[in-house]
């Protein structure tokens, strides 16, 4: 079974296909959300596997058409996702209140959220009466001004001493993971278990910051 954010990313390609035939990989690429090398992959892999035919246009140009068994792996895959979406939803909540519960008990407090994405959303589920507080969501690409209820700050600079960084970042987790402890902050950063970030391997430090 493929990684849940590749079921979305294809669920969505199949779904703007079919409602608009005749899109090349740049439209398709603003209508999915990713980049052109993702959506080539995608695209490449439906092709391949019979989900989406490929007719050529003007100007050398590309265009693609959904397949009756494209149709048919969309509403598979709808099905695939919904069941993987409530699944991982429960696991990234649980994680989430676990990180809580272990800063409240060493009596870390004050928590930003790292990532304005889903995650921040599932984070703030996850609070419940752990004990702590979320003081706001940092973010350097969002244009919205609150996340989930919190502020929005784009400036390491508004940063507490004692705040601890919980990422809430999908895609970029271990870069923003890396940025922080190569700026010195490898103390206060935590992150769930299902990020798969790989820990600093600093032989100074005693403590990764991970929540593990």
């Amino acid at each position: 079974m493929p990684c849940g954010w590749k079921i979305a990313e294809t669920v969505k390609l199949l779904d703007n296909v079919a409602s608009n035939e005749g899109a090349n990989q740049r439209v398709l690429a603003r209508q999915v959300g990713v980049s052109i090398g993702l959506i080539n992959e995608l695209v490449n892999r439906a092709v391949s596997k019979g989900l989406i035919k490929i007719k050529q246009a003007p100007a050398r140009r590309y265009v693609y058409y959904l397949t009756p068994k494209g149709l048919a792996e969309k509403s598979r895959l709808v099905a695939e996702y919904l069941d993987y979406s409530l699944n991982f939803f429960r696991t990234a909540r649980q994680e989430y209140t676990d990180i809580f519960i272990r800063c409240a008990a060493t009596g870390r407090r004050r928590l930003v959220l790292c990532g304005a994405g889903e995650l921040a959303e599932i984070a703030t589920l996850g609070l419940g009466g752990a004990g702590v507080q979320l003081v706001a969501v940092f973010d350097l690409e969002t244009n919205q001004s609150h996340v989930a209820g919190l502020p929005v700050i784009r400036n390491l600079a508004d940063l507490l001493p004692d705040d601890v960084l919980v990422i809430t970042a999908r895609r970029n987790a271990q870069e923003l993971y890396d940025q922080f402890v190569a700026a010195g902050w490898l103390d206060r950063v935590v992150y769930p278990k299902f990020l798969r970030i790989s820990p600093a391997r600093d032989p100074v430090v005693a403590e990764p910051g991970a929540s593990s």
